[in-house]
């Protein structure tokens, strides 16, 4: 399934936010599953039908966290519309600059804290860190399934597939936009975007994902909700606190800790056994 909400450190979300242009955590159930939208694999046709399906040449522009306002986008992106530290918590200025960046996908001088491949969708199921929108138990799929407590989105952290040409990446839903936060007939319907700037934008992208795919700002692409279990390792997994597989990774290192401390203390309390009874 796919995993959705909120990771670490839940701050207030804004739906208010005005959402860039630049050219442009989430807690795992006792059992480790989280629910959200099944959808088939990416490789399918372009046209073939999925419960939830390719919504097709969609335009996309480049966003990142740390970005600086500008004359076309005049919201800085010190913060995401769920998360008041994003850039912080990213680990600082996710320079879009080709050449400060590694072949890994990373700005060059740090490790990201959260994960580089993410994009951002023209809406926000919140109005507050305390109230979610009054529709969104209705349109969003996955709501009752994914909801913790008013106020904490069940759509950060969602996972998507964009595809550019042949190439198909996947990245988080993190941030809101470009420019609006209410465009839900698009994003979980069959709308095109209702986004009039930017040549209709529907997607903002990281540079990572750029990067991967290939593609310049305001390009053309497919995306869709993906399931976790469609995705393969890739870049996309191996960073970020926020990344569903590197917490799932961290806990099937710390469950496996803690049985090699277990078998250690086994050995040593037979061993002990072993020495009183050759003391005898």
């Amino acid at each position: 399934m796919i995993l959705s909400g909120l990771a670490l450190g839940q701050t207030p979300p804004s739906s208010s936010k005005v959402v860039k242009s630049s050219g442009g955590g989430v807690p795992l159930s006792s059992a480790g599953v989280v629910a959200g939208p099944k959808v088939f694999a990416p490789s399918l046709p372009r046209t073939a039908y999925t419960r939830y399906p390719w919504k097709t040449d969609i335009v996309a522009t480049v966003f990142w966290a740390g970005e600086m306002p500008t004359a076309n986008n005049p919201t800085p992106n010190h913060q995401s519309s769920w998360d008041v530290n994003w850039a912080k918590n990213f680990g600082g200025y996710d320079n879009p600059d080709p050449a400060q960046r590694t072949a890994d996908f990373t700005p060059k001088g740090f490790t990201p804290g959260l994960n580089p491949f993410y994009v951002a969708l023209p809406y926000n199921d919140c109005l507050s860190y305390k109230r979610h929108k009054p529709e969104a138990a209705k349109i969003i799929p996955w709501f009752k399934t994914s909801f913790v407590k008013p106020g904490r989105s069940v759509l950060r952290g969602t996972w998507l597939a964009i595809r550019y040409g042949n190439q198909v990446c996947y990245a988080q839903w993190e941030d809101c936009g470009p420019f609006l936060t209410d465009d839900p007939n698009y994003v979980f319907g069959t709308a095109r975007p209702k986004n009039p700037q930017n040549k209709g934008a529907g997607i903002d992208v990281s540079p990572a994902v750029r990067d991967y795919l290939g593609m310049p700002s305001g390009a053309t692409v497919d995306w869709r909700f993906v399931d976790v279990g469609e995705i393969p390792a890739g870049p996309w997994s191996k960073l970020g606190m926020n990344n569903h597989f590197v917490r799932i990774k961290e806990l099937r290192d710390r469950q496996q800790q803690q049985l090699a401390a277990g078998r250690m203390e086994e050995l040593k309390r037979q061993r002990e056994q072993a020495l009183k009874g050759g003391a005898q």
